[in-house]
C-alpha cells in the first residue's frame, strides 16, 4: 500500500510538466518510427563482422603468402645448395683421380704429358670447372687442362702454403681468387700429393668458374630485386645476385643473414640486406659436408604485390558495404535520437521513483525516533540469523535492554526529554554494535535489542557490558533512579549453531526477555545472561 501511494503521489509531478514540454514529447512520439534499437545494433555488428572478415581474410592472405614464399625459397636454397654440393663433389673426386694418378705415376715427363691429356679430358666433361692444376713440391706447373703452357710459380698462393704446412690429405677450399692464367674468377679446391715417403711432393687443384654459377643463378625466378648469395662459411662472399665482381671475397660476416644462420642453423627470416639495405624474406643453409652457405631473398613488396592488390580490391568492397550500411543508419538515425530522448526522459521519471520508493523502504525498516531499525526490521532479521544458526553456519545471541524506571522518567520530566533519552539509547547502540551483520533495534517503547550473529555467550556479555556503562556515561539525571542517573538492564540468550527445527525467533526472544527480568529483579543496571548448561 506504501508503494501504491507513492507512485500515486509522484504521478501528478509527471502530469504536472508544463505545457511545451507535453508538446514537444507528444511531436516526438509521433514522428517517432517502428525502428528498434535491434535494428542499429544489427546493422553496427554487421560492419563490424564484414571489416573483422576482411581483416582477419587480409592477415590470413598475407600470412599464408609470406609462407608459400618461404617454401619457395627454401625450395630454391636447397636446389642451389645440393648444385654447389654436386660441383664441389666433382671437384674433390677429380683431385682424388689426379693426386692419385700423380703419386702412382710419378712426375715424369712422360707421365705429366699423359696427365694432361687426362686434365683436358675431365674438364671437358665438367662444365663448372674451370681448370685442373698440378704444382710440384716448388709451385712450379707441372700439368694443366689449359691448351696453353703456363709459365710461373704459384708456391705463393693461400692453398699452396696450407698444403705445404699440413701433412693432411684433406680438401682445402679457398678464398675466391683471380686466376693467373686467364684473369677470371676461381674457387681453388685444392688436394696434397705426397712422395712414396710421406713428404710434400705438390699441390693438385681445382678451380671452379664463378660465373659459372652467375650462370644458373641469373635463370632463376626470384624476382626483379631479389638475390641470390653464395658464401663461405667465415663470412667470405663467392656470388651474390645481382652480379658486382666488386663485392667478390669482401666479408659479410657481420651481416643479418649469416648472423642468423649461425644462431639458429638452417632456416628463414625476414631480414635487412647489408649490402643494399633492402628487407628481404630470406631462406638461408649450409651446403652439406662443404664450408658453404646459400641463400635466397625476395623482398616483401614483390612478395606482397598480388596481396595487396588483392587486399586493395576487398578493401573497397568492404568500404562500399560500410558505405551502405552507414546510408541506411543515417536514415534511421533521427528515429534513435528521437527515441533516446523519449527513453532519457522516462528513466529521468524512473529514477526519481525507484529513489523515492528506496527512501520509503528505508523508512518502513527505520524507527523515527531513534534512526535504527525498527520492530519489523528486527524480527526480520532475527527470523533469518535463527535458520542459519539452525543450519550450523554460526551461533546467535540476544540483547534485550529496558531503560530503567522510563515510565517515572516521562512523568517527571516529561515526554520531549524521553525522546531525547531514547535517542541517545539508540545511538550509544548504534555506536557499540558496529560489527558487520550487527542489528540495533528499537523494541518497542523503552525497550530495545541487539542481533549478534555469529557472537558467543560470553561475547554477546561484553557488548551488553559496553552498551550498559556507555548508557550510564551518558549521566542523564534521573531523581527518580536510586543512583540519581539513567541507567538500563539487559538480558542475554544464546543458540549454538546445530539443528533445532523446534526453535522459534519468540522462543529466543522470551529467553532474552527472561535474562532482562532477571535483571531488573536483581537490582537494575546490570545484565543477566542465561548459565552455561
Amino acid at each position: 500500500m506504501v508503494e501504491n501511494h507513492t507512485f500515486s503521489h509522484r504521478l501528478p509531478t509527471l502530469t504536472a510538466l508544463s505545457d511545451n514540454s507535453e508538446r514537444r514529447l507528444v511531436r516526438l512520439s509521433q514522428k517517432k518510427r517502428p525502428v528498434t534499437r535491434l535494428v542499429f545494433l544489427v546493422t553496427t555488428l554487421a560492419c563490424l563482422v564484414v571489416a573483422g572478415l576482411a581483416a582477419w581474410f587480409g592477415v590470413a592472405s598475407r600470412q599464408a603468402q609470406l609462407h608459400e614464399a618461404q617454401v619457395a625459397n627454401t625450395n630454391v636454397a636447397r636446389m642451389i645448395a645440393v648444385q654447389v654440393e654436386s660441383s664441389l663433389k666433382t671437384a674433390s673426386v677429380a683431385l682424388v683421380n689426379i693426386a692419385e694418378r700423380v703419386e702412382h705415376d710419378g712426375m715424369a715427363t712422360e707421365a705429366t704429358g699423359r696427365l694432361q691429356v687426362h686434365l683436358r679430358e675431365i674438364v671437358k666433361t665438367s662444365p663448372e670447372l674451370h681448370g685442373l692444376f698440378v704444382y710440384g713440391a716448388d709451385g712450379a706447373w707441372l700439368a694443366t687442362s689449359l691448351s696453353r703452357p703456363v709459365k710461373g710459380n704459384n708456391a705463393d698462393r693461400d692453398y699452396f702454403v696450407y698444403h705445404r704446412a699440413t701433412p693432411g690429405r684433406a680438401l682445402h677450399v679457398g678464398r675466391p681468387i683471380k686466376s693467373r692464367s686467364t684473369g677470371v674468377w676461381v674457387i681453388p679446391v685444392s688436394r696434397r700429393i705426397n712422395r712414396a715417403d710421406g713428404s710434400f711432393g705438390g699441390v693438385a687443384l681445382v678451380t671452379l668458374k664463378v660465373d659459372f654459377f652467375e650462370r644458373i643463378y641469373d635463370e632463376l625466378d626470384v624476382g626483379a630485386t631479389g638475390t641470390v648469395l653464395l658464401a663461405m662459411d667465415n663470412g667470405t662472399l663467392v656470388y651474390r645476385r645481382p652480379f658486382d665482381d666488386r663485392l667478390i671475397g669482401s666479408d659479410i660476416s657481420r651481416g643479418p643473414v649469416l648472423q642468423a644462420l649461425f644462431r639458429q642453423g638452417n632456416g628463414s627470416a625476414i631480414l635487412v640486406s647489408q649490402i643494399d639495405r633492402v628487407e628481404r624474406l630470406y631462406s638461408y643453409r649450409h651446403v652439406s659436408g662443404f664450408p658453404f652457405i646459400v641463400a635466397v631473398g625476395r623482398t616483401k613488396e614483390e612478395l606482397l604485390a598480388a596481396w595487396g592488390r588483392s587486399t586493395t580490391l576487398l578493401g573497397g568492397a568492404v568500404l562500399l558495404i560500410c558505405a551502405s550500411f552507414a546510408l541506411l543508419a543515417k536514415k534511421l538515425i533521427r528515429q534513435i535520437i528521437i527515441r533516446d530522448r523519449l527513453d532519457q526522459t522516462l528513466r529521468a521519471r524512473s529514477d526519481d521513483l525507484q529513489q523515492h520508493n528506496a527512501g520509503l523502504h528505508l523508512l518502513a525498516h527505520t524507527d523515527r525516533l531513534t534512526g535504527i531499525a525498527n520492530r519489523l526490521r528486527f524480527d526480520q532479521v532475527l527470523d533469518l540469523e535463527l535458520k542459519r544458526a539452525q543450519r550450523g553456519e554460526a551461533c546467535l545471541s540476544l540483547i534485550l535492554l529496558d531503560v530503567d524506571y522510563f515510565k517515572k522518567y516521562n512523568d517527571r520530566y516529561g515526554h520531549p526529554a524521553g525522546d531525547t533519552v531514547l535517542r541517545e539509547v539508540g545511538r550509544v547502540l548504534s555506536e557499540q554494535v558496529v560489527r558487520a551483520g550487527d542489528l540495533a533495534a528499537r523494541y518497542g517503547g523503552e525497550e530495545f535489542a541487539a542481533v549478534l550473529p555469529g557472537t558467543g555467550r560470553s561475547g554477546a556479555i561484553a557488548v551488553a557490558e559496553r552498551i550498559r556503562e556507555a548508557i550510564l556515561a551518558l549521566e542523564i539525571a534521573h531523581a527518580d533512579a536510586p543512583d540519581g542517573w539513567l541507567t538500563a538492564s539487559l538480558g542475554v540468550a544464546t543458540v549454538d549453531a546445530g539443528p533445532s527445527p523446534r526453535f522459534k525467533p519468540t522462543d529466543l526472544i522470551e529467553r532474552a526477555d527472561r535474562q532482562l527480568y532477571a535483571a531488573k529483579g536483581s537490582g537494575r543496571n546490570r545484565v543477566c545472561a542465561e548459565a552455561v548448561a
